[in-house]
């Protein structure tokens, strides 16, 4: 029998080289990346059957680096692998279809179960978030006058390399576009969120779990 293709995804090396020996011993560890934009394209280049991957990671974070691989491969689960034990978290992560999140101070005792759960189409996620976590996510997603989701695509990428200290010109050559065009999204970010500074704008990241206050 073929061994389940698993892709890794977390800007930690030192958790990387960890999750990896916990799991090449029972799956076919097929990489890892260190952060949202080169996962999605790892994804689509080797086709993993599941991923696991973090919330917060540099250039695309993991919720709309979850989006584009579910958009591209619907088929392909996720399994958010996590610092954070805020439950809004687990709301975004299944709303961009998670199967399972995961703490990572209970790594070694649930990743394995997570994942068993995640390709037998089953939700899980660490126990001490409680069911209702869960039930509240797939059945009620999280909705705000001004939701992040409100943003294009290509507007979230940028609010998050805003947040994370990325010139204009560093946002153009990573996202392979035109300063003009950094500089367009950025004024419309600037109206869209009612904001007046880029402190303004890192609020509203942080807020919407696009990057992390730590990074």
């Amino acid at each position: 029998m073929r061994q389940v293709r698993i892709l890794l995804g977390d800007d930690h090396s030192l958790i990387l080289e960890g999750v990896r020996r916990l799991l090449e011993c029972h799956y076919d560890v097929v990489g890892s990346v260190a952060d949202g934009k080169a996962l999605v394209n790892a994804v689509l280049r080797l086709a993993p059957d599941l991923v696991v991957l973090d919330v917060h990671m540099p250039i695309l974070n993991g919720i709309d680096a979850a989006r584009e691989i579910k958009r591209a491969l619907p088929g392909t689960k996720l399994v958010f692998l996590s610092m954070h034990s805020n439950a809004i978290y687990v709301r975004k992560a299944f709303d961009a279809g998670a199967s399972a999140y995961v703490l990572k101070s209970g790594a070694s005792e649930e990743l394995l179960i997570a994942i068993e759960a995640a390709r037998k189409g089953e939700s899980y996620v660490s126990p001490g978030f409680g069911r209702e976590v869960v039930d509240s996510a797939r059945n009620f997603p999280e909705k705000s006058k001004r939701s992040v989701m409100e943003l294009t695509s290509r507007q979230r990428q940028i609010l998050q390399l805003i947040a994370e200290g990325k010139q204009n010109k560093e946002i153009a050559d990573i996202l392979s576009v035109s300063v003009k065009t950094v500089e367009f999204h950025r004024s419309r970010l600037m109206e869209k969120l009612g904001a007046h500074t880029v402190a303004d704008l890192t609020r509203f990241a942080i807020h919407e779990g696009l990057t992390s206050p730590l990074e």
